[in-house]
């Protein structure tokens, strides 16, 4: 994917905007007024989804009616399929706010008799755009025209063309959407893009290690900038699509000089005073080395300080989260009943990572916290292929220090000495800080090592410290004598304390 330091509205094209926020920044501020663009997909992948989310916006937003010409459901159907999204068509076509056009098959056996056209398909549509004052139009799926009227396939494209030509001089923006065979095949069935588009979209509902992966792709857009690349996307109750724009991302986050603690005073010790207020710390360490103790020191340290703490846990429910809490000597049940600790809990095969994202936005939204941990990525690691997880990783932390949040990962290794984690090697670039706990042999005995591998814009302790567990939490002792290896295939260290 292309990515761009800055996006910027095009000065020459007037832009209409789609409703889809974060897709307009994909293509420069919205789809250019008067010109045509092909949404093309198949079946499941959300066509009729944008489209009507393309007319819902410019009714609801804009004050700008709509057309809808449908050749597949009728608009009874649309009504209905379309209500869980919180659009209300029924009230907006009793308003004359939204028009349909109903082209839909409804006698299977009809006939061509003489030179085929769609004159009258044209000026039904016209005069419906013309009496409601129409500004956008959509025209829902014109590859059944194809499909229904197999014989006429020259004409129908023909045709196709004089309607776009004559909608685009009225100084409508329209939108078709065309069905697609496969996902990474041709644009659309019957190749309709290549003489009527201004503006190519496709839309994806690739199957991806048993788990659908719904992406957007601008492919086209005729005398104008885009970003390039697939984005993922997701299908949401009342609001329609939800895109992810990673490549439209903008590194304009401040860079604070505030420290906040980590929860241990050792460990802020090690960090010359405690992580930045805005920085994101990834800690990776092998399963049982002190992870999950370590996002519930952060927590607590946050609301001893009077912040509001977040926790989204992936690998744990509540009940464990709060009794391991209460072991170490921290009350998570009465925080949350403060107000200044909010826990959620969840499987991560619940939902695809743009939910998962979605679903932590709106947690942030609602209840502001000062201070986030995430417990743990690995778990999301396993539900996703490669891509859609450094796409996830990128949202996150850029979501995280944009609102100067102080947020807090946990990776953990394959390894129980040594090694790194998948998770590790694709967030290194994108934290501020790494904080390794490892598992470390010294002949016959086993220890706990901590290390801070990593501190941007600060100094910090570069050695290798012991530290123990008990009913009093986390204890930072003195550093090894000898620096053992802790990214090989087995940290072991032979000299004798």
């Amino acid at each position: 994917m292309t990515a761009t330091d800055e996006i910027s509205i095009d000065p020459v094209l007037e832009r209409v905007n789609t409703g889809i926020e974060a897709f307009d920044d994909l293509v420069m501020g919205g789809l250019p007024r008067g010109r045509t663009t092909i949404v093309g997909g198949t079946p499941g992948s959300g066509k009729t989804v944008f489209a009507t989310q393309f007319l819902a916006h410019g009714i609801t937003g804009l004050n700008e009616a709509g057309v809808f010409v449908t050749f597949e459901e009728s608009p009874t159907e649309i009504e209905v399929n379309m209500a869980s999204f919180g659009w209300d068509i029924r009230g907006w076509r009793a308003a004359d706010k939204l028009v349909f056009v109903d082209a839909s098959p409804r006698d299977q056996d009809q006939v061509v008799v003489g030179d085929f056209d769609l004159a009258g398909l044209l000026t039904r549509i016209l005069h419906a755009s013309r009496s409601a004052g129409a500004k956008r139009i959509v025209l829902d799926s014109v590859t059944q025209l194809f499909d229904h009227f197999v014989a006429e396939q020259t004409a129908v494209r023909r045709e196709l063309l004089r309607i776009a030509t004559a909608l685009k001089k009225e100084g409508l923006t329209v939108l078709m959407t065309a069905e697609r065979n496969s996902e990474y095949g041709e644009i659309s069935r019957h190749r309709i893009e290549e003489f009527v588009a201004d503006n190519v979209v496709i839309l994806r509902n690739a199957l991806d290690r048993e788990r659908r992966r719904r992406t957007i792709e601008v492919l086209k857009m005729r005398g104008s900038r885009h970003v390039e690349g697939e984005v993922p996307i997701t299908l949401v109750a009342e609001q329609g699509i939800v895109a992810v724009p990673l490549s439209s991302l903008r590194l304009e986050q401040q860079s604070s000089t505030k420290r906040v603690t980590s929860g241990n005073s050792e460990l802020d010790k090690m960090c010359s005073g405690g992580f930045f207020r805005d920085s994101v710390t990834l800690v990776s360490g092998a399963t049982g080395t002190g992870k999950t103790l370590l996002v519930t020191n952060f927590l607590a340290g946050g609301v001893a300080a009077g912040e509001r703490a977040l926790l989204v846990g992936y690998e744990e429910s509540r009940g464990q989260l709060f009794r391991n809490a209460r072991s170490w000597g921290v009350d998570f049940e009465a925080m949350e009943a403060d107000g200044r600790l909010k826990v959620v809990c969840l499987y991560p095969e619940a939902q695809s990572l743009p939910d998962h994202l979605l679903m932590i936005r709106e947690l942030v939204a609602e209840f502001k916290p000062d201070r986030m941990a995430i417990d743990s990525l690995s778990a999301l690691e396993r539900i996703a292929p490669e891509t859609g997880f450094r796409e996830f990783l990128i949202s996150i932390t850029s979501f995280i220090k944009k609102r100067e949040i102080a947020g807090l990962c946990t990776a953990t290794n394959k390894s129980l000495v040594g090694g790194q984690s998948a998770s590790e090697q694709h967030i290194s670039t994108l934290t501020d800080s790494i904080i390794l706990l490892r598992y470390i042999q010294q002949e016959e005995f086993m220890h706990r090592g901590m290390m801070v591998l990593k501190m941007r814009g600060s100094e910090h302790d570069k050695q290798i410290r012991r530290f123990t567990i008990d009913s009093g939490g986390m204890h930072l002792g003195k550093p090894f004598d000898s620096a053992p290896d802790v990214f090989g295939d087995s940290a072991v260290d032979n000299t004798s304390t």
